[in-house]
């Protein structure tokens, strides 16, 4: 009886072991491909015909700009339409090199956003910390104006602007510009960072307050390295919106009549007069001029996301 159990038992394990007919041909690593229907075809060639055309519309006037650059004599006056450039040159390049102050205005452009960033960042930081953390009689109302001062465009205080760096002897200076921009920037800057210090919870100070450190320390050992990312963001903006402002350096920087204590922005002005442009030159020069800020783009663009997405989470 046993004999005919255990055989009636392998008997059955060797058929439930047995691989089904129907499974034998399919394979868990390759999965059905699905068929597109002629609707799902017809949607997808025309989303990557809309991506074609705008990436058109994006990157034609940047070639249009290095195709001019190296034109040379007067084929930018033509109305034929070259898709390659005729007479390839780099006149236009070593002419901005060496006939004009380029080196120069890029010098001054560069320090100019320079000192905003850091003056904005210290000044944003500080001022975002103590909005964050601390609770003091008119703090929503500080916050209120902010978000006030935010509506109204910078160009409705240019008279203000002018009368406060004449009273200082700001005008026809660097410094003057400076103070412009970063006062300008501390809005945007602050809020941002205020958002990202709401993000982080307040028991890590307190900890670093039990364990004898000072509040300074405790900001600037811990809430500091924490905020790095939102700060880098504070920074590009700050930086880019102040590299080719032309309103605000053109009132302050305006008397300047020797043109070495310009902008590139307003030097690149200066080029034109009441008869005609150098479009040569004039792209040659804007080509130039926008590398370091490319390379600086590229650099902090890492800190894109992690900045603007976590600064807007609160706890």
């Amino acid at each position: 009886m046993s004999k005919q159990l255990n055989s009636e038992t392998v008997g059955e394990a060797k058929v439930l072991l047995a691989p089904a007919p129907l499974l034998r041909n399919t394979s868990p690593l390759r999965p059905r491909r699905r068929r597109m229907s002629v609707g799902s075809i017809i949607g997808l060639t025309l989303t990557y015909a809309f991506l074609v055309v705008m990436a058109i519309f994006a990157l034609f006037p940047i070639y249009y700009v290095v195709q001019a650059s190296l034109a040379g004599g007067q084929n930018l006056y033509t109305t034929d339409l070259h898709l390659f450039p005729v007479n390839v040159t780099l006149n236009n390049y070593v002419y901005a090199f060496t006939q004009l102050p380029l080196l120069n205005w890029i010098a001054n452009t560069l320090f100019i956003c320079a000192l905003t960033t850091v003056l904005g960042v210290v000044c944003s930081t500080t001022g975002a910390y103590a909005l964050a953390r601390f609770r003091f009689a008119g703090r929503r109302f500080t916050l209120r104006a902010l978000l006030a001062l935010q509506a109204f465009p910078g160009l409705l205080a240019l008279p203000a602007y002018y009368l406060l760096l004449n009273a200082f002897g700001l005008l026809n200076n660097l410094l003057g510009l400076v103070v412009i921009y970063a006062a300008g920037a501390l809005v945007f800057s602050c809020w941002n960072t205020k958002s990202y210090i709401d993000s982080l919870p307040v028991e890590m100070e307190h900890a670093a307050l039990l364990d004898g450190c000072t509040p300074f320390q405790a900001f600037r050992l811990i809430i500091l390295p924490l905020i790095t990312p939102a700060l880098a963001v504070s920074a590009l903006f700050t930086f880019t919106s102040g590299w080719s402002e032309f309103a605000l350096a053109n009132l302050v920087l305006n008397a300047n009549s020797t043109g070495s204590n310009l902008t590139f922005i307003l030097g690149l002005f200066s080029l034109q007069d009441d008869f005609r442009t150098p479009w040569g030159i004039f792209a040659a020069s804007s080509i130039v001029i926008s590398v370091p800020l490319m390379l600086i783009f590229l650099y902090a663009q890492r800190y894109f996301r992690s900045g603007l997405t976590l600064g807007g989470v609160q706890n």
